[in-house]
């Protein structure tokens, strides 16, 4: 039970901190509500724990012996975070009474955890952290896995949450237009300490 609530701590403490994830998810928030944005965010919660589910099972063990994927996944992953801030700095939900930019859809938000660094950061983190080699790994795994799922439901709400309040205080374009520039911005600094070795 103690290590079930050290991994509730450390998938919190990870999941409920500014990244990738959580700033397009308030962003969604802000642009689209809570209804349009629940498959990005049910993507998230299960795309994130389906990864280190991955990980936990051997896929680490392909990057140790070929670290050139792990460099390109990076790379991808870098590269895609910028394509994503550039959309969401250039978002409304209405221009011109015409729906501009979607929501991501739930495959969209699951696929985007395999070249997110962050999320990459905190799995391989949690399977070297939680895991020992004096037991089966599969169900140390497993465990991590379900902790992760249950702790990123929450955290994904509460960010979720702070996107459709602040709906309610920017009443104009012009308003929505700075939020979503700021948190594309906050979006590729996200990005710096992944780059950094």
């Amino acid at each position: 039970m103690e290590l079930i609530l050290t991994i509730a701590l450390f998938a919190f403490s990870s999941g409920i901190t500014p990244g990738p994830n959580n700033i397009m998810l308030m962003s969604s928030g802000v642009n689209f509500g809570v209804k349009r944005s629940l498959p990005h965010l049910f993507g998230i919660c299960i795309g994130f724990p389906a990864m280190v589910l991955a990980i936990g099972l051997g896929l680490s063990a392909v990057f140790q012996s070929y670290p050139i994927l792990h460099v390109i996944v990076k790379c991808v992953g870098i590269s895609y975070l910028l394509y994503l801030a550039w959309l969401i700095a250039n978002s409304s939900a209405k221009m011109n009474g015409k729906v501009t930019v979607t929501p991501l859809t739930f495959i969209q938000a699951a696929a985007f955890q395999w070249v997110n660094p962050k999320a990459w950061i905190m799995g391989i983190g949690a399977i070297a952290t939680f895991t020992t080699m004096q037991q089966a790994l599969a169900p140390q795994v497993i465990t991590i896995v379900s902790v992760f799922f249950c702790v990123a439901l929450p955290s994904a709400f509460v960010w979720l949450g702070f996107g459709v309040a602040l709906k309610r205080i920017l009443k104009n374009q012009r308003q929505q237009k700075i939020f979503n520039v700021s948190m594309a911005l906050l979006l590729v600094l996200s990005i710096i300490p992944m780059i950094a070795p």
